[in-house]
């Protein structure tokens, strides 16, 4: 017998049918003896519904007066499930972020998770009851309604399963595992049977769609055994995520490429070239909350420089107000942005041991006529911007480069 915890992601709840289907499929671990926990996002599209209704009213919602609003489409589903597995005979209780105690800190529409009270799914568990908790959200110190971003049911469930030391989490989606790519752009990706943590959360920060990044993260702090899988499937053992290099892995330099469209690139012209002035450029970026990505500096010329990173798009915007406010403070030329851009990153941990990986990037590049914006490196991850026209070209002639649809 094992205590597991399972995530059903928005399209695996997108229907009273298939919440069905999960019940049955919950049914079934919990008739081979195993403490069963679930963790549910809202019905797909729900969060979507919830979100323009809320813009219906004002434009630029308030934060948490938005979290008390989409918070509520978990709630339905939890309680859905609970009645459908009443219903063939299993005994279950819903609870949503706030009754299970899941504390978070206060930042409204991406707050963290900080504790996780496990008194009551225990007590639940001992008594032979599913748990069911509504993923995404949480409460503050305060007692308000959080929720933890998009994506954040995967954070929940794994949270969970830190909190209850859960002997596996599975994370049950539209799509059977973890691929080399998104097999919709490249028909040859292939499903990989492991993949590393390190590879997992690069992949997932760098636009793979399957895990959260914050949830990955949690798997890995606390060594929690994951797993992804299909909810559409019966069978299949979907993709391990592995904390260490397993000798029996398969060993490609390269184990996928990742691909994001939500970036936008800011160029801010003409700085002084002096200590200080990365500061004073991000430092009023990272104030107004915006992320920053991939930054690069030129080469001074004549006490001058160039400053370039990348934001998510939607913050492209808010972004350039902000730099514009500081434009004297900083003395640059111009400011100017660009959202036509992606991002396209090969990962793998073989590169750690195989030289010739960055050129062999880059050449294949280059022979398609794609030319680079930026790039950024890590131990095991190399990404570039290119020109957002060329992104399905780039990974598709990248991942044959790799031998990434010929690997067994």
């Amino acid at each position: 017998m094992a205590l597991i915890v399972q995530k059903y992601g928005g399209t695996s709840v997108g229907s009273t049918e298939r919440i069905k289907n999960v019940a049955r499929r919950v049914a079934k671990f919990k008739a081979k003896g195993h403490d069963i926990v679930v963790a549910v996002s809202a019905m797909s599209g729900e969060t979507n519904k919830l979100i323009a209704l809320a813009k219906e009213i004002q434009a630029n919602p308030d934060p948490r007066e938005l979290d008390v609003i989409v918070s509520t489409g978990e709630q339905v589903t939890i309680g859905l499930l609970a009645m459908a597995l009443k219903e063939i005979g299993v005994d279950a209780v819903s609870y949503t972020g706030g009754q299970v105690k899941i504390l978070t800190d206060s930042a409204h529409t991406k707050a963290r998770i900080q504790h996780i009270d496990d008194g009551a799914m225990r007590s639940d568990l001992a008594a032979g009851k599913v748990v069911i908790v509504a993923g995404f959200q949480g409460v503050d110190a305060e007692g308000n309604i959080t929720t933890l971003g998009r994506g954040g049911s995967d954070t929940t469930g794994v949270a969970l399963a830190a909190a209850l030391k859960a002997d596996e989490c599975q994370i049950y989606t539209d799509v059977d595992g973890v691929y080399t790519t998104d097999p919709r752009v490249v028909p040859e990706a292939r499903k990989l049977s492991t993949i590393t943590f390190e590879e997992m959360l690069e992949m997932a920060s760098l636009g793979s769609k399957v895990l959260q990044t914050r949830s990955v993260e949690f798997a890995g702090k606390y060594n929690v055994k994951l797993r992804v899988l299909s909810s559409f499937e019966e069978e299949g053992d979907g993709t391990l995520i592995t904390f260490e290099e397993d000798s029996k892995m398969e060993k490609p330099v390269i184990s996928g490429i990742a691909f994001n469209r939500d970036e936008a690139r800011i160029n801010v012209i003409g700085v002084p070239d002096k200590p200080g002035i990365a500061y004073q450029i991000l430092g009023p970026v990272a104030d107004a909350n915006i992320d920053v990505d991939m930054i690069i500096q030129n080469v001074g010329q004549d006490g001058t420089t160039d400053f370039s990173f990348t934001v998510p798009k939607n913050d492209l915007g808010r972004a350039i107000k902000v730099l514009e406010g500081a434009q004297s403070q900083i003395s640059a030329r111009q400011i100017n942005g660009d959202d036509k851009i992606c991002k396209v990153s090969i990962v793998g941990v073989g590169m750690r041991s195989h030289v010739g990986v960055a050129s062999t990037m880059f050449r294949t590049l280059a022979e398609e006529g794609i030319n680079i914006q930026m790039i950024s490196t890590s131990e095991i991850k190399i990404s570039v911007v290119v020109d957002e026209k060329y992104l399905e070209l780039a990974v598709r002639v990248l991942h044959k480069a790799f031998g990434l649809d010929t690997i067994q």
